[in-house]
């Protein structure tokens, strides 16, 4: 997963209801996070001796490029003057246009993209609009009110 989205906020309130609007939408939460001094998330795993030291090792795990290491050094002195980061990592186009949605209807401080065109391999959404599938039919046998045993009458479960 490396493909990155992630969105500045002021306060810790706004990043967790941006979250949680992300959540109910559909992204797992396994691919959002926040991370601020209140909730510092994986940003406070990382094996270093001080806040700082995690924050900017977390924030170079995700901008990892060259070319991005002020975006982490600007994301580290933001979080820790009180300013909270929700990161996404997005499958393809569809969440991708989806997560930014989200996250500018909150409207962000900064928001900061990282390779988001190399994840073609990963699609946990559509490529279309509409579900593939629309109505799902079991016709009674009048044998079981049970969904699974009507669906898979043949077999012993």
């Amino acid at each position: 997963m490396s493909a990155v989205l992630l969105a500045l906020y002021k306060d810790h309130d706004i990043a967790g209801s941006v979250r949680t609007h992300l959540v109910r939408d559909g992204f797992p939460t396994d691919r959002v996070e926040v991370t601020d001094c209140i909730e510092p998330g994986r940003a406070g795993l990382q094996p270093a001796d001080s806040f700082h030291g995690k924050l900017s090792q977390y924030f170079r795990t995700l901008f990892r490029f060259e070319d991005e290491r002020n975006i982490a050094e600007l994301l580290v002195r933001r979080v820790e003057s009180g300013a909270a980061a929700v990161t996404v990592h997005p499958r393809g186009p569809i969440e991708t246009a989806r997560a930014t949605q989200i996250l500018e209807s909150a409207q962000p401080m900064e928001i900061a993209k990282h390779d988001l065109g190399s994840q073609a391999f990963e699609h946990a959404a559509a490529r279309h609009d509409k579900p593939w599938i629309r109505n799902f039919w079991i016709e009674s046998t009048g044998e079981s009110e049970c969904i699974y045993c009507r669906m898979f009458e043949h077999s012993s479960h």
